[in-house]
């Protein structure tokens, strides 16, 4: 990890926009970068198991990527989904910034990339894709996911990555327990060390 206060509003150190190839959606796509950001060098091995692994997006409806970073799980989702409307949050400023500017890269009018309170807490997502940041803390990640996933719509789905060292049992157990009943979370799968959580909200 380049950094380990990517989570800060204000990195330290220059913003320097750095040219980044990556594999997004079945194709290669030539997008930026810079330091002081989660994973700036590609895309890490979390998010890369969440995008193999979640089943396509709600093709249309609001969409969600919590801790977008420089946007992969965002732009593939706006990729997948070209009818929908993604949303993309982060708290730190270089990643709303870059992840913005690598969908005006690839023509992506569907994302909009901001700080959480920027986002209308009257949305309800059809779909959320995360690779939370775990490092933050468990306080943080408790709040961060408790803010977010009781806004899944009915009938929606969030599905979440989480590493088993990193305590992916336990968080299961957690959103279990803190959710209402209309949430259930389950294990989907298991690959490289990572879980695939999902937490569905009943349609009705």
């Amino acid at each position: 990890m380049e950094s380990a206060h990517y989570f800060s509003a204000q990195p330290a150190g220059p913003f320097t926009r750095k040219p980044l190839t990556v594999e997004l959606a079945g194709g290669t796509r030539h997008l930026q970068t810079s330091s002081g950001i989660f994973s700036p060098d590609g895309i890490d091995k979390g998010t890369a198991v969440l995008l193999a692994e979640a089943p396509s997006p709600a093709p249309q409806g609001n969409l969600l990527d919590i801790g977008c970073g420089w946007g992969p799980i965002a732009l593939t989702l706006a990729l997948r989904a070209p009818h929908s409307r993604v949303y993309a949050v982060d708290v730190n400023e270089r990643c709303v910034t870059l992840t913005n500017e690598n969908a005006a890269l690839l023509g992506l009018g569907n994302v909009t990339a901001s700080a959480p309170d920027a986002v209308d807490p009257e949305l309800r997502f059809d779909t959320i894709w995360s690779n939370p940041p775990i490092r933050i803390g468990k306080d943080e990640l408790h709040a961060l996911l408790l803010l977010w996933l009781p806004r899944l719509a009915p009938g929606g789905s969030a599905w979440l990555v989480v590493q088993k060292n990193l305590g992916s049992d336990s968080l299961q157990r957690w959103l279990a327990a803190e959710l209402d009943g209309s949430f259930t979370v389950t294990r989907e799968s298991t690959s490289k060390s990572f879980r695939i959580l999902r937490v569905r909200k009943a349609s009705h």
